[in-house]
């Protein structure tokens, strides 16, 4: 069986036909696998999502109970038949309930990595790498200029701001879903103990997030009508980034527009958001970590997906593995 037999990309997104199910689809389908919960990957409108139980409960939290028609759970390393396809999810470790997904059919294993790291994060699971005969492999950093810091040091510039302007808020912008929570969890890996204020559009998720365990120390609502503002000299306010281009950003005192992203590496995109202090920690693999997890992986074949896939490509074929760009449409950098 040829690899695009099994699997290949459709208007929809990625298609089976043997199995008649599409993996991370931009458009309603019938049967809909699921990597992880970013709106660019899950999308409400199908008649029958399987996904992690904790991506089942973010779609449910982003866009309501009736998000599908009917929806499965399969756990991490579960093997689950669609139509004689074998498919089975393993951890991404992008954001909390991410997953690769396994397509195997006659002997042939595609792995669909959706989004996915290779750092330590104690917000999710780990990546776990998965031998395959076809890797599919993002590249939003998919360029050898993208090395990516320590986040722990990344973190300890941001404390070091606070020590050195004492009286101004930090305003940090980090997305809803999988960074904001990272973000407060690295501060408090690095002692800060004080209470961190988010926006509302992060209550719910943080919410979710400590009821799986993921401790994020005190978080307060960061609002100021009935406060007394002082509260927030010095102090560290966490929301989406859409957030600090409003009114409500410009009622903090004095305040120190912060970002973190792994596009804070790229200056002039920092300038033109006015950041004043980048945080370069990203959800995504960077330059190196993309060309080590093909070579821990050895695939036959390499597909990329949405980013700069023909940077990667050519890698691939300067280190003789067959490889291909994909051009999915629809894919953002929503948790980048």
């Amino acid at each position: 069986m040829r690899p695009d037999q099994l699997l290949y990309p459709a208007p929809e997104g990625l298609f089976c036909p043997i199995g008649g199910f599409h993996i991370d689809p931009v458009q309603p389908v019938e049967r809909a696998l699921v990597t992880h919960g970013h709106s660019d990957h899950a999308r409400s409108g199908h008649a029958h999502v399987l996904a992690t139980r904790q991506t089942l409960d973010i779609m449910r939290i982003r866009y309501g109970d009736d998000f599908a028609g009917s929806e499965q759970v399969v756990a991490f390393g579960e093997e689950v038949t669609i139509n004689g396809v074998k498919v089975q999810f393993y951890p991404a470790g992008h954001v909390l309930g991410s997953a690769q997904i396994a397509v195997e059919k006659d002997g042939l294993r595609i792995v669909v990595s959706g989004d996915y790291k290779r750092r330590p994060d104690p917000t999710c699971e780990a990546y776990v790498p998965v031998p395959c005969d076809v890797f599919i492999t993002e590249a939003t950093f998919g360029l050898p200029v993208f090395h990516h810091p320590d986040p722990m040091a990344e973190t300890r510039k941001l404390l070091g701001s606070l020590r050195q302007f004492p009286e101004r808020t930090h305003l940090i912008g980090a997305y809803a879903l999988g960074k904001a929570q990272r973000v407060i969890r690295l501060l408090r890996d690095a002692g800060y103990d004080k209470p961190i204020y988010i926006h509302g559009a992060l209550e719910t998720l943080c919410d979710y997030y400590v009821s799986q365990g993921i401790a994020l120390g005190e978080l307060k609502p960061a609002t100021i009508e009935s406060r007394d503002q002082s509260i927030f000299h010095g102090a560290v306010v966490v929301g989406p980034p859409s957030a600090f281009q409003d009114r409500w950003a410009r009622r903090f005192h004095d305040p120190l527009p912060a970002f973190a992203s792994g596009w804070m590496m790229v200056r002039q995109r920092a300038k033109q958001l006015g950041v004043e202090l980048p945080l370069v920690i990203s959800d995504h693999c960077d330059w190196p970590e993309l060309t080590e997890t093909i070579s821990d992986l050895k695939p036959s074949e390499v597909w990329v997906t949405h980013g700069r896939e023909e940077a990667l490509v050519r890698w691939c074929e300067l280190h003789g593995i067959a490889a291909k760009p994909l051009h999915l449409i629809g894919y953002e950098d929503e948790g980048d």
